[in-house]
């Protein structure tokens, strides 16, 4: 295969990747010069290629700008699939299913939390578990899990934690359908059982920041945030039990019907075969998995920030799924006929994030007239990014957006040359608190492991595909 495949740069932000005789859609690739020398050093230009040619494949594949090499298909792909011709893939997904992003607002100004830093980072780490494995303090019953996937964050509102009024500002209001318990293993429920309520390991991380820039006064008011505002991230998933849905799909697949010859990783079902429904099910029960575990999260914090500010509002501002498929209607245009129209198709998101623009109906009504919230965490000890979604995203990228900054350094590389003690050194002397499980878990998450999330929006914010609202900065992280 050749390394270097043919490229047109048509803007400053947007590449095409020439369509080869194998492949069954053109790649369209979402980069400043910078980024996609970055993207050529690894597998991600070759993988972007293997996703084009997977069967009932539409044009274009998508890769963002906060794209590298993943499992199959790269993280920061996009593939949309015809539903009656198209396949459905594990690798496509990613086996963190639903590693997303909650945001949430609160009536603090930096001025109130001045001076209680280290209190809020010890209190927080001790309320909301993470680590490798690491279990929780919320037990349920195997009939409360199987409930708990059929309902998502519903289930944890009833439950106690947490408010109605939460849910219809989560995608999809916390609860993907179909979701058939009996499509997930008992191997991933055990290993999902203990784990409600916890952050996990890896990229994963609760962070408290401050707005300290506002890019859209009229969309920041209707997302409810403004200059010096404390704020609340959340970034976890569906922890043990998603990544085992993905190993068992994987595996099922793979006997049922082969594998790609041109990467084994890319193993499929077709869409409409009673193993792509079940998959399809099983992974919309992982996300009500991690619906429901961020619910718990923010209700965890919520009680514990009560304990030292008594007066505290905290409200959701939105949550994002990220490693995902859904089935979402786009016009396509039909070069039969040169015309347009509406058309329903799988859509894969990895290690990416939805950017639906104003008047979707899938948007919290309240942000209708301005599309949807974006929500791009940075690292660590770089600001995250608050976008909002547009037309032009649902036009040229299947309504698609970066998730995050992307990976340079893989976790091995970046832990043989950093040290965790003098990362939360150098941060704390920037004025952020960071707390971890473990030291070792610091240096593989080193702020250098990644790209520039500066440049990373620049470039979707320049090309349209999401347009910057406000910026936070990090005050106090926790890792896993």
């Amino acid at each position: 295969m050749n390394k270097n495949p043919k490229m047109t740069k048509e803007t400053n932000t947007s590449w095409t990747l020439e369509r080869e005789s194998d492949m069954n859609a053109e790649v369209r690739i979402f980069a400043d010069d910078n980024l996609i020398k970055k993207m050529q050093e690894d597998a991600t230009i070759k993988q972007s290629k293997n996703m084009a040619k997977l069967l009932g494949v539409l044009e274009p594949v998508v890769v963002l700008a906060d794209a590298h090499q993943g499992y199959g298909a790269c993280i920061g792909g996009v593939s949309a699939m015809d539903l009656e011709k198209g396949v459905i893939s594990p690798g496509q997904i990613g086996y963190d299913i639903d590693c997303s992003v909650r945001l949430l607002k609160t009536n603090l100004k930096l001025a109130d939390i001045k001076g209680k830093e280290k209190i809020l980072v010890e209190n927080l780490f001790k309320a909301v578990p993470s680590g490798v494995g690491r279990g929780g303090k919320i037990t349920v019953s195997r009939k409360e899990l199987d409930e708990v996937l059929k309902k998502g964050a519903s289930w944890a509102v009833e439950k106690g934690y947490g408010l109605k009024e939460d849910l219809p500002k989560l995608e999809d209001k916390g609860c993907l359908v179909p979701c058939n318990s009996e499509d997930v293993s008992e191997r991933a429920k055990k290993r999902g059982i203990g784990q409600l309520g916890t952050l996990g390991s890896g990229n994963h991380f609760l962070e408290v920041g401050v707005v300290d820039e506002i890019y859209n006064e009229n969309t920041a008011k209707v997302f409810g945030l403004e200059k010096n505002q404390i704020t609340i991230m959340i970034h976890c998933g569906s922890r043990g039990l998603g990544h085992q849905v993905a190993s068992d799909y994987i595996k099922l697949m793979e006997e049922e019907y082969g594998y790609p010859e041109f990467d084994r990783e890319l193993v499929n079902a077709p869409i409409n075969s009673e193993l792509g429904k079940k998959y399809f099910s099983a992974m919309n029960c992982a996300a009500n998995f991690a619906f429901a575990n961020k619910q718990i999260i923010t209700h965890l914090v919520r009680e514990n920030l009560k304990k030292i500010f008594p007066k505290i509002k905290i409200d959701v501002v939105y949550e994002v799924c990220h490693n995902i498929a859904k089935m979402e209607n786009y016009e396509i245009k039909d070069k039969k006929f040169n015309s347009k129209k509406e058309k329903r198709v799988l859509v894969m998101r990895k290690g990416a994030t939805r950017s639906f623009g104003p008047g979707r109906k899938e948007i919290p009504e309240e942000y209708r007239k301005v599309g949807q919230p974006v929500l791009i965490p940075g690292s660590m000890g770089t600001a995250s990014y608050v976008l909002v979604g547009t037309k032009k995203a649902e036009e040229i990228s299947w309504g698609s957006t970066v998730h995050g900054a992307g990976r340079v350094k893989s976790r091995t590389v970046s832990s043989k040359q950093s040290k965790g003690a003098e990362i939360k050194q150098a941060l704390s002397k920037k004025g952020i608190e960071v707390m971890s499980e473990s030291l070792e878990g610091l240096a593989e998450e080193a702020p250098d492991a990644y790209k520039d999330i500066d440049d990373v929006v620049k470039v979707v914010d320049e090309a349209g595909i999401s347009k910057k609202v406000a910026r936070l900065k990090p005050l106090i992280v926790i890792k896993g």
